[in-house]
């Protein structure tokens, strides 16, 4: 067959003559008895019916019969391809228009009518009467099989795929009412028995959701949805009518009512399903009241049939949880009705369902409901619960509804359950029998009825219970578990009398005693066994019972086994049990036929529960199967609390009930036994619990081995598994040991497959659990038998079962495998070749085995020796065969295997066969949408594979993928779009198309790598994508979501201009893409921004992104890009879905933070942005409107921020626009809680206002650092020349302008950010404190939602407080509002009034307690927060923080207070100091020093005042007995922990050995260890060593003179350290930032009053002289390192000590002689910078005032100067450096000049003149000396005009002696006076520039 269908591949047309030929020999293999040639049959025909016409044609029926007996029997495989086969002919037949003429006479035009009525027999009535007789035989009463029922259903859905979405769209209707049809009464036998219904309901659904989810757009989504309503709407017109032939009080003939029920519940499944993948797209079709969608769903909740109420609750829930603003309006709308209609059962009922549903929605929308609705939905279950006993004919269903209410109640969690749980606790207490006693009486009371309600009251409140502990676990204390248990005896009691009420009222009860159990175990399961162990034995006696009396004949072991087995051993087992995409259907075929699956009537309670999956109807089984499975549960957690002696009854108990039954009432009690038993071992090995004696081991393993042999092989697979736990669980090796060896005697001797696989497999089992078996025998063993197995070739199945226990061998043995794995690796490949195709079980075992090997070999495969290379061609060639096989799985196994070896051995693989592989499979027949391949697990398997090669090699798998389609020509027509969008874009597509969430999930992660190692690349083509999936929805919300008020009509021309979209109707990639989609594409815009900013600064620099794109065109900017962006961010900020609403406001607030800044280069002063004013405008509008979810204003609120704070628009009017926004959202503020919106919950609101505080406060912000930043520049401006008057201008409006915007709010808004710190203090305290909170709750919090409100108050605190801050520095404290005490909110807020009795209080504060309170919130929250802030607080709120307080202490109020206060002050610095260790941030280490720095300065002037004010009062006269400020007070002694100083030394030290790690003694061992290189600080880190070098050298000033001498000597250590280790020379001799902060803190600290203070004068001069050694001593140490160590700051040092010290710490003769040394050594340096700096330095020496102090200096220097400057006579300068030298030398003679004592000064004149005038030139050397000589004779000019006149009688002298002197002078004087001359004449026009001699003569 398979080569039939390649042939006629091949053929083509060609092949005509022969294909009758064909369709004969296919028809009779369609219906063969093996499968596989089944499968091969239906290929051949898809192939066939290409070409041959009559197929679809004039033998249409018959091949549709012959498909529906093909299904009988079939296995999945099989419904695959013959559905496939089927929906295709039907859709050929129905589109086809070319009818040859050979068959014109008797052919038909067929219609979709007769389409429609040969799939609905096939679904009604199954083969046509073929085998008819034997098939009722074989399957029971059901008329119709369910195989071929399942395959009919596969049918229509490829049939719709085929003809696609738009035929789909154009006949949706007709579609719908055929479909739906299918269900209805008029076909009785699809829906005759419930079991039956509940089948045929879930394929209709099945068809429905694949082709109304799979196939159509939202806007086609919102057609349908209304077309259901339409059929909703004629169907509950029947029921009225048939309702209202009688009065509702009366029971009537419900027949006619009844007869609609299952299509309304396919009809409401789907609507809900539909509405709930629209999510908040469906918001228009709500809104829209021609359809009625909710009053539709709303009329029906009262329909008689109980699956129907149940179907609209389900309905309703979907609805809210898609639109959560929905949920508070259907709540109260449901509850008010369920009020009023108390009367009626089904209005009780159906309300009460949609009220539990709509609470269980609750937790899947995050903006939740008001608190108050718990207590209204308390008192409304109150209610029924009370008045259930005072009418008979509804007390049942108030009884159910009371108690479902309260138990959908306890899903809101603990925050509201708390309050109620009182009132339920009690209820809980009445609704059991206090007593044994009180028990006995009611049984010998009630009748059956009474009984019926009992039992469903009490079901219901264990139900309530249950949800109770498992949602609630916080408030589970153990007071309240108390109150919980009491009832529980009674409760057990009730269970064992069970049986015997039972027996007295016959089987009305059944059911409902049923359920009670069911209630009753699953609550003990989730109680701690310790609640109940005075009634675990009753309990277990009721449970073995339960698992042992088979009064159930259903086979659960679907439902029981799958969750006991491993996941990887079930694929063992057929596709029936694996995850596909027809799961929904398959799973009745796996029940055996009595049951078809769950449905939501068997357990209204589910109704509230989570969903299992997406969007999918809860399923829960018929109670008889759900007791069963509680049953188990529950035994599992009990076996492991009871005594060994029990365990060992209760094994016996139930080994004995096995023995005793028959038959296949055997097998079911051995299935319940054998899950039992594996649940509790599954519970004692996570317990780590032992099993207990031998005899107890024993009889677990009797009970296992029996199963390990059963006929069922989900249970031969479960007990294998249980005998591996047993293991484990007793882990004892022998016994272990022994195990194996049953297993191995048992595979020696057995010939029957069962025994063989379920012994197989056990050997398997055992290594997973217990980690490879030691022993090397064992293991040899274990592989010899499984090789042997796996050979048999005549049983599949047992080699299927022993390879696949191989493959767990391989994997789990580790190291030891590795002898095996050649001769494992040759058997493989030998099974893989021998066995035929057609047994795919093996060869999927084979897979799994390959893999195994792959995974043992690891990263050994990448070797070169012949041996690895050998092993790595069977690999390869063992995954080429699987790859041809015909067989999905197998080929999803040779795709993993492939990834694998790709992991492990790269170069390897093939990559581009690899990767065209992977596209044929995924883009295979694109067409049918949903069947890209039509196994879930294939598909799953290539995303995966794709998405590790995209890992490593993006680029190549893309250019892969795109060569792949140009190389094959005409298969892909439907995919022509791969060539545009790529890879990439068949991807996104695909993304669009799945619904499985695992695999849409992988695809996402698969385009996110591509993104990050492509996007920059190939950025205009990534961009285009999203916009293309972006603008594809754009159409149908342009312009509903924009509305332009009136004050905006200028701005209504942009805005329109901005809405038009591009109208393109050609080729569209994505039609109408649903909404996930697009928000993942608005988030990889977002990614794509920041790769671009990681990639380079080009992409943000409009200028240079032109310049390089004009050098080479194929670069691409993101810049160039922005109007794309902006639209883009437009697009999805306006859409109807919320999602991508905060998507495209994320996505816009990244554009502004990012392009803020990027000039306009065509308008200079402008920016890029400022061009998209009006789109911003415009996307920011609609967030916020009044009916707009509070999240996406909340989100809209920072986007207004960013954009008014980046300064983009300098135009206020402009601004104003967002403004207003903001305005109008602090309007909505200040109306205060009462204005509220009840939609959601109300802590919703408190995130709204949060964020519009947090808004405000970021423009205050920015606002105030402008005008701060200009303030500084408009001093530095007035320095400048006036030419840029304008601009500044221009500036100072738009800062000053901003501020002025806040200003005439700020009243408001201080008011408000007080109020809203005022809360966060409150909510920060710790819980012992939670009495003191107030009890409504703070300003913007309600005290019930406490908890839901924190995380927002967390999201703004930090700019909140830095704006209070700023604000309260503008007023310096000064101002307090004269109302402070009754401010316009809602309620008074003053920070003091949090915890005091009204009468206490004072009535008006005074301002300084308003001040100080206000102070202390400040310095409270920050303190509170920089403590210990979490490890995950954003840097951000960090840097708020401590600018807040920097704020803080700026303006002197607030000095005063922490500087009087030093407790405060030490406590602020401990936390700074801690902040700095924990924190590495350089910026948040800066900010904290500027605190401490200011934290010091505020001692200082504290000290100082002290000071002063103590002069003042003491006046001078007792002037010796002055009290010591300061610290160290008289003593010196510092304490840490008290003390200030000590802190902030601590701190600077922390600082400083970070940086220069040198400085500390314990590292280079000894303090005169010779340093070793120097290390250049980071730019960073000179900053922060500086800043810690300010703030030492201010400590002294806040010591007491004693203080000041304990602490110096390390200060001077630290300077001097700093200046020592940073001293390097820079080439460009630069002074570094560290080293001229060392100086600088030197010079403050030598020149403090301390040295010369009386108390403190000698310590300090003995210190510092030590200071001064240490100086010179540097020199010293670096002997081979001089070349690097900067003389020249050491010099430096030495002058400021000379110069800044008191004479005697420097005039010590040694010192001063080794002083001098050092400059002499440096006036005979080589580079002139350093002689230049050397002299400038003498020159402040010799001016010292003292002259103890310089003459010393004078005397040795002066004379080798003036030798120098005679030097340069000969050698003239020679560059502007050498010049300097030669200026500076002159200066110092000049000034010693000054300074030289009257006699000696004619003296010294005398040899300087000389020297000057031998530095002029004559007039013919002037005109060719070079710059720097002219320069010299300049400068020397100038200086004899000032000597002169200054000294005029040596001066004459010296003249008179020298006449050829004096020529020279007179010469050059002449030449000056000529050339001063000519400039003036020159310039007479511009007389500025004549002022250059003059600045040359004043220059000293």
């Amino acid at each position: 067959m398979l080569s039939l269908q390649n042939i006629l591949n091949g053929l083509g047309a060609a092949a005509v003559p022969c294909h009758r030929d064909i369709y004969k020999a296919a028809r009779s293999c369609l219906t063969d008895r093996s499968m596989a040639v089944r499968c091969a049959a239906a290929k051949c025909l898809l192939e066939l019916q290409n070409e041959a016409v009559f197929m679809w044609s004039t033998d249409l029926d018959s091949v549709v019969t012959l498909c529906f007996k093909s299904f009988e029997g079939s296995n999945y495989d099989v419904r695959l391809a013959v559905s496939k086969l089927l929906g295709t002919i039907l859709a050929r037949a129905l589109t086809s228009k070319q009818i040859t003429a050979s068959t014109k006479q008797n052919f038909r035009r067929i219609s979709l009518e007769d389409v429609m009525e040969l799939l609905g027999t096939g679904f009604l009535r199954g083969s046509c009467g073929f085998l008819r007789a034997s098939g009722d035989m074989l399957k029971g009463t059901s008329s119709v099989s369910r195989d071929v029922r399942v395959g009919v259903t596969q049918a229509y859905v490829v049939f719709v795929s085929t003809l696609g979405a738009q035929w789909l769209e154009r006949n949706f209707s007709a579609f719908l009412s055929h479909i739906l049809d299918l269900v209805s009464q008029s076909h009785a036998k699809a829906v005759q028995s419930p079991v039956d219904a509940v089948g045929s309901r879930r394929c209709v659904s099945f068809i429905l959701r694949a082709a109304v989810g799979g196939l159509l757009g939202e806007k086609a989504q919102i057609a349908a949805a209304k077309e259901i309503c339409q059929a909703i709407w004629k169907l509950k017109k029947v029921v009225d009518a048939a309702m209202s032939d009688g009065n509702l009080e009366t029971k009537i003939n419900t027949a006619d009512a009844t007869a609609s029920q299952h299509v309304l519940v396919c009809a409401l499944q789907e609507l809900g399903s539909l509405i709930h993948g629209l999510g908040t797209t469906a918001a228009p079709l709500l809104q829209d009241s021609s359809s009625g969608v909710l009053e539709a769903v709303i009329s029906v909740i009262v329909h008689p049939s109980i699956s129907v109420r149940l179907a609209a609750a389900w309905c309703l829930r979907c609805v809210a949880v898609a639109l959560p603003s929905c949920v508070s309006l259907l709540l109260d709308r449901c509850v008010e009705r369920l009020s009023a209609l108390k009367s009626c059962p089904e209005a009780v009922t159906g309300y009460s369902f949609a009220v539990a549903a709509l609470l269980g929605a609750v937790k899947h929308c995050p903006l939740g409901v008001p608190h108050g609705k718990g207590k209204v939905i308390m008192t409304v279950a109150e209610d029924l619960l009370c008045s259930a006993s005072q009418n008979s004919r509804i007390s049942l269903q108030r009884m159910q509804a009371g108690w479902l209410l309260i138990a959908a109640l306890m899903t809101l969690g603990p925050a509201v359950v708390q309050h109620h749980l009182p009132r339920m606790l009690l209820l809980w207490k009445c609704i059991f029998p206090p007593s044994p006693k009180d028990l006995e009486t009611e049984k010998t009371r009630g009748d059956a009825f009474t009984w019926q309600v009992t039992l469903e009251g009490r079901a219901g409140a264990l139900c309530a219970i249950k949800s109770f502990v498992s949602h609630c676990a916080g408030l589970l204390t153990d007071e309240v578990v108390q109150r919980l248990l009491p009832p529980l005896p009674s409760a057990v009691d009730l269970l064992t009398q069970l049986s015997s009420i039972y027996k007295s009222y016959g089987n009305s009860l059944k059911t409902p005693s049923t359920v009670y159990r069911q209630k009753l175990y699953e609550l003990l399961a989730v109680l701690p066994p310790k609640a109940y162990e005075g009634n675990i034995s009753a309990v277990l006696k009721e449970l073995v019972t339960d698992l042992t009396v088979a009064d159930s004949q259903i086979d659960a072991s679907a439902f029981l086994l799958p969750s006991l087995c491993h996941e990887n051993d079930l694929l063992l087992l057929g596709p029936l049990l694996q995850e596909t995409d027809h799961r929904f259907i398959e799973e009745q075929l796996l029940l055996g036929n009595s049951i078809a699956g769950g449905s939501l009537e068997y357990d209204p309670y589910s109704i509230y529960e989570k969903f299992a999956k997406g969007d999918s109807v809860p399923k829960p089984l018929p109670p008889a199967l759900s007791v069963v499975n509680a049953a188990t549960r529950l035994f599992g957690v009990m076996f492991s609390h009871i005594t060994e002696s029990h365990r060992l009854q209760v094994l016996e108990q139930l080994l004995n009930s096995i023995k005793q039954t028959k038959g296949s009432r055997q097998q079911i009690v051995q299935l319940h036994v054998v899950s039992a038993f594996s649940t509790s071992l599954k519970h004692l090995a996570n317990c780590k619990g032992s099993l207990g004696s031998e005899e107890v081991r024993r009889s677990g393993l009797m009970l296992v081995m029996g199963a390990l042999e059963s006929n069922n092989p989900l249970l031969r697979c479960a007990a294998a598994e249980c005998l591996a736990r047993l293991a484990q669980v007793v882990s004892d090796g022998a016994f272990t040991a022994g195990l194996a060896q049953v297993s191995f005697d048992k595979l020696k001797s057995a010939r029957d497959v069962v025994s063989r696989t379920g012994h197989s497999l056990a050997l398997g089992c055992l290594y997973r659990y217990l980690g490879g078996i030691g022993s090397t025998q064992h293991l040899n063993a274990c592989v010899g038998i499984l090789y042997t197995l796996s050979q048999d070739s005549t049983s599949p199945d047992v080699q299927a079962w022993a390879l696949h226990s191989l493959s767990l061998v391989v994997d789990l043995a580790g190291p030891l495998y590795h002898v095996h794995v050649e001769p494992t690796l040759s058997l493989v490949l030998l099974l893989l070749l021998s066995v035929p195709p057609a047994h795919a079980e093996v060869h999927q075992s084979l897979g799994r085995c390959l893999n195994a090997l792959i995974t043992s070999l690891g990263p050994e495969l990448q070797g070169s020796s012949t041996a690895v290379s050998a092993l790595r061609t069977s690999c390869l060639l063992g995954c080429a065969v699987m790859q041809d096989n015909p067989d999905c799985l197998v080929q999803a196994q040779a795709i993993s295997c492939l990834q694998q070896l790709h992991m492990f051995a790269p170069r390897h693989v093939n990559l581009s066969n690899l990767v065209s592989c992977l596209c044929e499979i995924l883009l295979d027949n694109s067409m049918l949408m949903n069947l890209c391949s039509s196994y879930l697990l294939l598909r799953r398997a290539v995303v995966a594979c794709l998405r590790q090669l995209v890992q490593r090699e993006a680029a190549e798998v893309s250019e892969y993928a795109v060569a792949l389609v140009k190389e094959s020509k005409e298969d892909f027509t439907p995919d022509v779009n791969i060539r545009e969008i790529g890879l990439e874009g068949a991807l996104l597509g695909l993304l669009d198309k799945e619904l499985d969430p695992r695999l849409c999930q992988d695809i996402k992660e698969t385009l996110t790598h591509m993104l990050t190692s492509m996007a920059v690349e190939k950025l205009s083509f990534w961009l285009k994508l999203c916009k293309d999936v972006l603008a594809a929805s754009a159409d149908f919300n342009t312009v509903a979501s924009i509305d332009t008020t009136q004050e905006e009509e200028t701005a209504k021309g942009d805005d329109v201009s901005v809405l038009t979209s591009d109208s393109d109707d050609g080729f569209h990639p994505f039609r109408n893409p649903r909404w996930s989609t697009r928000v993942f594409a608005a988030e990889c815009v977002c990614k794509i921004i920041s790769q671009c900013e990681n990639a380079g600064s080009a992409h943000f620099d409009i200028t240079l992104a032109q310049e390089r794109k004009q050098r080479d065109s194929r670069d691409d900017f993101l810049v160039l890009h922005l109007a794309d962006l902006v639209r883009m961010a437009f697009m999805a900020a306006t859409d109807h879905s919320d999602q991508l609403r905060l998507s495209g406001l994320q996505m816009l607030q990244m554009i502004v933070r990012k392009f803020a800044a990027v000039p306009e280069p065509e308008f200079p002063g402008h920016v890029i942005l400022e061009q998209y004013q009006a789109n911003v405008g415009a996307a920011l509008r609609p967030a916020f409107a009044p009916e707009t979810p509070p999240d996406v204003t909340a989100k809209a609120c920072q986007v207004c921020s960013a954009w008014i704070s980046s300064g983009v628009v300098s135009d206020l009017n402009d601004l104003r626009r967002v403004h207003q926004l903001l305005v109008s959202s602090l309007l909505k503020v200040q109306a205060g809680k009462e204005a509220q919106n009840q939609q959601y919950n109300e802590s919703t609101s408190t995130m709204e206002v949060l964020a519009v505080l947090k808004a405000w406060a970021e423009v205050y912000i920015v606002a105030v650092e402008k005008q701060k930043n200009q303030s500084d520049t408009h001093k530095h401006c007035l320095k400048i020349a006036n030419s840029s008057e304008e601009s500044y201008r221009d500036v100072t409006f738009s800062a000053g302008g901003l501020l002025d915007l806040v200003q005439a709010d700020l009243g408001t808004l201080s008011k408000l950010w007080l109020a809203a710190l005022q809360d966060f203090a409150l909510l920060t305290l710790p819980p012992e404190y939670a009495s003191q909170l107030p009890a409504e709750g703070g300003t913007f919090y309600t005290a019930e939602t406490i908890e839901n409100a924190r995380p927002h108050y967390y999201n703004s605190w930090a700019l909140i407080l830095y704006a209070t801050a700023l604000w309260l520095t503008s007023t310096g404290f000064i101002v307090v509002d004269p109302d402070e005490g009754v401010t316009n909110l809602s309620r008074p807020v003053t920070p003091t009034t949090m915890c005091q009795d009204s009468s206490t209080r004072p009535l008006v504060k005074s301002p300084e307690d308003v001040n100080t309170d206000r102070f202390h919130l400040i310095l409270g929250i920050s303190v509170e927060f920089l403590c210990s802030p979490r490890s995950d607080a954003a840097k951000e709120n960090i840097i708020a923080c401590l600018h807040a307080l920097q704020a803080l202490f700026d303006v002197p109020w607030p000095r005063s207070k922490i500087g009087g206060d030093q407790e405060l002050g030490v406590e602020l610095l401990n936390v700074l100091h801690r902040l700095i260790l924990t924190r590495e941030s350089p910026d948040i280490q800066l900010a904290a020093l500027e605190v401490v720095r200011l934290i010091l300065f505020a001692a200082q002037e504290h000290v100082r005042e002290k000071r002063r004010s103590a002069e003042v009062d003491d006046g001078a006269a007792e002037k010796e007995t002055l009290p010591e400020f300061g610290e160290g007070k008289d003593t010196g002694g510092l304490v840490p922990g008290k003390s200030l100083v000590f802190a902030t030394l601590e701190l600077c030290v922390c600082i400083l050995v970070r940086q220069l790690p040198q400085l500390n003694p314990k590292l280079t061992c000894s303090p005169a260890v010779p340093p070793g290189k120097h290390l250049l600080l980071s730019e960073d880190g000179s900053r922060l060593v500086a800043a810690a070098l300010v703030i030492l050298s201010d400590v002294p000033a806040v010591c007491s003179p004693e203080g000041s001498v304990s602490v110096l000597p390390t200060i001077l250590y630290l300077i001097i350290g700093v200046l020592k280790e940073t001293a390097v020379k820079l080439r460009d001799g630069q002074l570094p930032l560290a080293v001229a902060a060392s100086l600088q803190a030197l010079k403050v600290l030598l020149s403090s009053p301390m040295a010369r203070a009386e108390k403190s004068q000698n310590a300090w001069t003995d210190l510092l002289r030590s200071a001064l050694v240490t100086v010179l001593d540097c020199w010293d140490q670096v002997d081979g390192l001089l070349q690097e160590l900067d003389e020249v700051s050491l010099l430096t040092a030495i002058t400021v000590f000379v110069m800044s010290t008191s004479p005697e710490v420097t005039t010590v003769e040694c010192l001063q002689k080794r002083c001098i040394e050092k400059f002499k050594a440096i006036l005979d340096s080589k580079d002139p910078l350093v002689q230049c700096k050397c002299y400038q330095l003498l020159h402040s020496i010799f001016q010292h005032p003292n002259k103890t102090v310089s003459y010393p200096y004078i005397h040795s220097l002066a004379p080798s100067i003036v030798g120098k400057l005679q030097e340069t006579e000969k050698a003239k300068p020679e560059n502007a450096a050498e010049l300097q030298v030669i200026q500076e030398g002159i200066k110092v003679v000049t000034a010693l000049t000054a300074a030289a004592e009257e006699q000696h000064r004619a003296h010294l004149v005398a040899c300087f003149l000389p020297i000057l005038i031998s530095f002029l030139l004559d007039e013919n050397a002037l005109v060719s000396a070079t710059i720097s000589a002219k320069n010299l004779h300049e400068f020397a000019l100038q200086t004899l005009m000032q000597i002169g006149p200054q000294y005029s009688s040596v001066f004459k002298k010296l003249m008179a002696s020298s006449p050829t002197m004096k020529a020279r002078l007179e010469s050059a004087v002449k030449g000056n006076q000529e050339s001063i001359k000519v400039k003036t004449t020159k310039h007479a026009k511009n007389p500025g520039k004549s002022s250059s001699i003059q600045l040359k003569t004043n220059f000293l």
